[in-house]
Order: structure tokens, then C-alpha cells, then sequence
């Protein structure tokens, strides 16, 4: 089943994975049931409430269209985001709008999308869903500042205008699995694909990249009025292992204004609201100890996609992905460990036939699960009144049995399930992709909030 086209890019993944001095793999705890508490403080006066996960419901999934520009869709969906004035000459069927997402890990180049109607399918069959129409073409949104990118990380983030001195830009950020060498990670671009004026990419403050270049997404402008000095958007990375801290990293920044930063410069204006770990500037690994572990952690995680979620007088930060259940270890994935205490006399185990002889993090089960944070939590991280590691996930979402195809597949070298994220928010809509669900291609499915 399209092996030849697979195994170069899993050849890749099975080097970059070796040599790993993350530590020793520990057991973690599972994480709390939905709706229960993590640890966060409640709300201040003034603050929004907690959004309750079961105000969340599945409203169905689409698929996608066929191949367009220079890409397709297969082994695609890792980044996206919501464009609230896109498709404006679409239907009035409740979802308009647009969505810009990545397209094949190997080209990592963005399509515009139209949204249909959701449809679930009792049966999870794929023929019985809608699929979405192309609005623009791939393209190459980074002018090919990039390069070529080893398990490539991306994340995207569409800010509509605010006057004159801050036009409508689809912001950027993209990394890969090694960065010790720290490159530039964040920009922007025109949401005109075809011609996106590409500015950066810059460094965040002195960050690390294992904290900075994975999920992105827009803060609502009253909350980053109030606690966030008028920052914006909000990215992070979670690196598996323990490279970027015990739990999915988070930080606002303020997007620049005016004349853009020469690429490679540094945006200052950034501030921790999520860090599972200690920064050092220069040092390209946070610092960690127990008391900096997330609730639920697990070094085999992938937390892939965000959203600032609100209604009403409620909000949630949600980031979403792929939880790593049962044991962790650092090896193969039939549950053989390879020695990390870089003692050479450890003995190495022999290399598991194919399809288990990818080395990683691996666990014995996945899940696809939403985190949800207090917002009030990580402003009071953001003001210094708590440390970065202090916030806890108040709830956890487990959304398998709304997927088309949970669960590992290592014969089709298939380990993540979800990818990306996008919030609706004017009508409470959240668009999560399911990777790899349509034969090679993602899924898109839709979560309303009640």
C-alpha cells in the first residue's frame, strides 16, 4: 500500500530519531477524565469562566479536494487556521468562512479550502462525507526560506486587519525535529497565496525553538488587551521526550507592526504563558525536574494544534493531539527499549524487522484527546504571578470515537492522529484534522460548542 513512496521519508524519521539524550523513559499517570480538575485556580473578577468540554459537540467531517498547484493532501493537515472573511461568494449553509491548511509533510505548501456542511457518517464511511472545494491553489507561502525539512513542524494563524497599520496576514511558523542550532521560526505572508510578500522568518525573544514553532493561533483582542500587554497570537511546540519540558509549551507574541524586522531578526515582544521546564537563553533544552511535570505527561505525546475557544462569558485554551497511553519507552516500536544513558557498555538491542524498526518514543496505545487550560491561569502566568509550569489542564477530551481510523497502523507507518487546529469563533465553531483517515489524505471534522 504505496510502500515505495512511504519508506524514504520513515527512513528519514528512523535517523533523525537515533542518538536521542532526552533521559530515561519514566511511567506517567494518565490524564484526568473530561470535566475533571487539573489543578488550575478559578477565574478571576472580570475573567472569563471555564468552557465545559461537554459543551463541545461533534457536528461531523469533510473531505478533501484532489491535488492543486505544485502539492496534494496526502500525509497533510499538520497546520491550519480559520479565515473568518474567506469564501465570500460561498452558500449559506451555517459555515462560511475559509480554512487555510498545509498539504503533504513533504512539500509543506497551504491551500485555501471552502468549508462544507459536516456530515457523520454512522457507518465511518468516507464516501457518505462532503468534500471541501479549492479556493487557492498550493503554494510556497515562505519563499522557500525554509528549505527542506526533516518530521517538519508548522503551524499557522490568519489575523484579520486592524487599521492601517496592521493589514490582514496569514502568520507562519515552521521547524523540524532537530534545531539545536536555533534557525529563524515565525513570519508571515499576503493571504493572496499567490503572491504573499513573505516577511521573516524572525527568532522569538531568545526562546528555544523546542518551546516556539509547532501550533499558532489568534488570542481574542479583549483578553490580550487586558493580560497579554496587546499580544496577539499564541504559539508553543511540544517536543517528545523531554528537549522542551514535561508538558506542551505556550507563549504570546505581539506580531510586528509597521516596517517588518529584517529576516533573521529577533521579536522581543513574546511572553510565557506555558512552560513545562526552566528556559536558559543560549541553551537549546529547558531545564527539568518533577515539579515541572504536566498532569498526564508522557514523553511519546504529540500535541499538534491550538485554539482560544469562547462563548458567552466562558473561554478555554485547547491544544489537541495525539496522547501516548500505557507505557512510554524510548526504542522500537514492538516495545524494545534502546539504552539512553550513553554508558557505551549498555548492550544494543538487534534491530525488529520491518514495520516495527522505526526508533522513537513510543507507547502502547494512542488516543486523540483535547487539553483544555483556564485562560485566567496563563494571564497570571503571563503578569508573573505563577510560575509557567503551575497551570494544569482542568479537563481532557477523549474524541476516538468520533475518528474514521484510531488506533496505531505500523504497517502503514501511521502513529499520529490528529494535526491541526481552527476556531470559528463567531459561530463557536472548532475544526480539528484527522490524519491519514481518507487512505493517505486527512479528514477535517467539526466541533460545535452548545
Amino acid at each position: 500500500m504505496r510502500r515505495h513512496v512511504l519508506l524514504p521519508f520513515f527512513a528519514i524519521l528512523l535517523l533523525v530519531a537515533c542518538g536521542s539524550a532526552d533521559g530515561a523513559p519514566e511511567g506517567q499517570p494518565e490524564a484526568p477524565p473530561a470535566g475533571g480538575g487539573g489543578g488550575g485556580g478559578d477565574p478571576g473578577p472580570g475573567d472569563t469562566g471555564r468552557l465545559p468540554p461537554a459543551d463541545l459537540a461533534h457536528l461531523g467531517a469533510f473531505r478533501l479536494p484532489g491535488p492543486s498547484g505544485g502539492s496534494s493532501w496526502e500525509w497533510g493537515g499538520y497546520a491550519m487556521t480559520y479565515r473568518p472573511d474567506g469564501d465570500p461568494q460561498g452558500p449559506a449553509d451555517g459555515h462560511p468562512g475559509s480554512l487555510f491548511v498545509v498539504g503533504h509533510d513533504h512539500h509543506q505548501q497551504v491551500s485555501e479550502i471552502a468549508i462544507p456542511t459536516p456530515v457523520r457518517s454512522a457507518a465511518k464511511n468516507v464516501e457518505e462525507l462532503p468534500t471541501a472545494a479549492t479556493l487557492q491553489p498550493f503554494q510556497d507561502v515562505t519563499g522557500g526560506r525554509f528549505g527542506p525539512l526533516e518530521i517538519p513542524r508548522a503551524g499557522l494563524a490568519y489575523l484579520p486587519a486592524e487599521g492601517a497599520e496592521r493589514p490582514a496576514r496569514l502568520h507562519f511558523c515552521w521547524g523540524q525535529h532537530f534545531e539545536d542550532e536555533r534557525p529563524p521560526t515565525h513570519g508571515s505572508a499576503s493571504p493572496d497565496l499567490a503572491a504573499p510578500d513573505t516577511q521573516g522568518p524572525w527568532h522569538l525573544d531568545g526562546f528555544t525553538n523546542y518551546v516556539t514553532n509547532d501550533y499558532l493561533f489568534v488570542v481574542p483582542a479583549a483578553f490580550a488587551a487586558a493580560h497579554l500587554g496587546g499580544r496577539r497570537l499564541a504559539t508553543g511546540r511540544f517536543r517528545d521526550g523531554r528537549w522542551g519540558g514535561l508538558g506542551p509549551a505556550l507563549l504570546a507574541y505581539g506580531p510586528p507592526t509597521g516596517a517588518p524586522p529584517a529576516r533573521g531578526a529577533t521579536v522581543s515582544d513574546v511572553a510565557p504563558l506555558l512552560l513545562y521546564g526552566e528556559h536558559e537563553v543560549g541553551n537549546p533544552y529547558l531545564g527539568v525536574h518533577d515539579e515541572h511535570r504536566m498532569n498526564g505527561f508522557g514523553e511519546a505525546d504529540e500535541w499538534s494544534g491550538g485554539a482560544w475557544l469562547t462563548a458567552g462569558e466562558q473561554a478555554a485554551v485547547v491544544l489537541v493531539g495525539t496522547k501516548a497511553t500505557g507505557r512510554n519507552w524510548y526504542g522500537y516500536a514492538n516495545g524494545v527499549e534502546y539504552p539512553t544513558s550513553g554508558d557505551p557498555d549498555d548492550p544494543i538491542p538487534p534491530l525488529p524487522d520491518w514495520p516495527y524498526d522505526a526508533r522513537g518514543w513510543w507507547s502502547e496505545g494512542i488516543a486523540a484527546r483535547f487539553l483544555f487550560f483556564d485562560p485566567a491561569d496563563l494571564a497570571a502566568v503571563a503578569k508573573g504571578e505563577r510560575r509557567s509550569w503551575e497551570p494544569q489542564p482542568y479537563a481532557v477530551l477523549d474524541v476516538d470515537e468520533h475518528l474514521y481510523d484510531p488506533g496505531f497502523d505500523h504497517e502503514r507507518q501511521k502513529r499520529y492522529l490528529v494535526g491541526g487546529a481552527a476556531f470559528d469563533s463567531e459561530r463557536g465553531i472548532l475544526y480539528v484534522v484527522e490524519r491519514r483517515a481518507d487512505e493517505d489524505k486527512p479528514l477535517i471534522h467539526a466541533f460545535g460548542l452548545r
